[in-house]
């Protein structure tokens, strides 16, 4: 059985989780012996981030446009491509190479899956283009697959206008690759980053609207005389905001206490996730956090907000579950900072969930079973 991954963006700097899963799959799938291919655009290919994908064909083609991540291809090309594949797996949305794979996959009448991810909504930047994209090819896309996938139960609602039913939709969560996250070097990380209290807090992601980056900003200065020996680190590249979040920063007079670290990853993620007391992810919308598994599999403890789509970590003692706003954020915080000598053992339970349910051998099992039926039944 041959898959092919689809995915404008394969680079974790430019596709955040979408990026990461889409590797994890390719990995995971040639560990179980299947075939598997990976067809994107060459955004982040020069940076060295790619590993651990040596043994997969990737067609990489070169993006004439970054807002909107256009490939430059014939679609002769594409179409020779998908003639030697069994099942095609379209990740994410909004995507112009997701629109030309599908064109050929219906005039071959090849299987195909998608797996949005949380991209349904109309939700951020760009509305126009996003509503443009419905009217000509999104809403075809999603209504005329042959399978789909939610990542959490709750995901599911988001296909509803698409006219896709519940009952139709296989949720398959993300996964995680705990030897990714083994090294743990945390003085050498502290060293370099933290530079006014040894103990911190810490944000993993984009710097955008969408990951709330603001909010707990906001919630940090409103308690930070009270939690006045933990810092507060942000790990992640620009999305937008970074220039308004050191504003607001030096205008309260904490630039030694907050502190901008840009994007990070292999072992110096690691060792972050392994150094920090607590890890806040304050998303207004997110359908699976994967930062929740990364910080799992270090014992991290976690505050997510109730948008992330893992509200399951509450039921298994695991972290705290908020609302998305500044108040929600902050009495989180203020929680976790007045029980803090029993975050290791929220840490622990989070560390046994995420290796009893999430690891990428288990969960992998679930997309070979989804695609073996649809060849079944094609």
């Amino acid at each position: 059985m041959h898959i092919l991954n689809v995915n404008s963006l394969i680079d974790p700097l430019a596709g955040g989780g979408t990026a990461e899963r889409t590797i994890q799959i390719s990995r995971s799938l040639i560990a179980k012996g299947m075939k598997c291919s990976i067809m994107t655009t060459d955004i982040g290919f020069e940076s060295g981030r790619l590993v651990g994908l040596d043994n997969i064909p990737i067609f990489a083609y070169k993006c004439i446009n970054k807002r909107f991540h256009i490939p430059l291809v014939k679609y002769r090309k594409i179409k020779e491509i998908i003639k030697k594949v069994d099942v095609v797996h379209l990740m994410g949305n909004w995507s112009i190479l997701n629109v030309l794979v599908y064109i050929a996959v219906r005039s071959l009448g090849k299987p195909y899956v998608v797996c949005p991810a949380g991209a349904l909504p109309l939700f951020g930047r760009s509305k126009l283009f996003k509503k443009l994209y419905n009217f000509s090819f999104g809403n075809k896309i999603i209504k005329n697959a042959n399978a789909w996938i939610a990542v959490t139960e709750t995901e599911k609602d988001q296909f509803l206008p698409y006219g896709i039913a519940k009952d139709k939709i296989s949720v398959i969560p993300n996964g995680i690759n705990p030897d990714d996250f083994h090294y743990k070097d945390i003085n050498k990380f502290k060293n370099k980053f933290v530079v006014n209290n040894d103990k911190f807090i810490m944000f993993v992601g984009r710097l955008n609207k969408i990951k709330g980056p603001d909010i707990l900003l906001d919630a940090f200065i409103k308690g930070e005389k009270i939690w006045a020996d933990w810092d507060l680190i942000y790990a992640g590249p620009d999305g937008g905001l970074l220039r308004s979040l050191k504003k607001v920063v030096a205008d309260n007079n904490l630039s030694k206490r907050v502190r901008f670290i840009g994007y990070i990853n292999g072992d110096e993620k690691s060792s972050a996730y392994h150094a920090a007391n607590l890890l806040v992810i304050p998303s207004r919308q997110e359908a699976m956090s994967i930062v929740v598994l990364e910080a799992g599999i270090a014992s991290t403890p976690v505050i997510i907000t109730d948008q992330c789509g893992f509200n399951q970590i509450k039921t298994v003692s695991g972290g705290i579950v908020c609302q998305a706003n500044v108040s929600g954020i902050y009495s989180a915080i203020y929680d976790a900072y007045h029980e803090r000598k029993k975050l290791h053992i929220m840490g622990d339970n989070l560390n046994k969930f995420v290796n009893e349910t999430y690891t990428w051998s288990m969960v992998i099992s679930k997309y070979i079973d989804l695609y073996l039926k649809l060849l079944n039944k094609v």
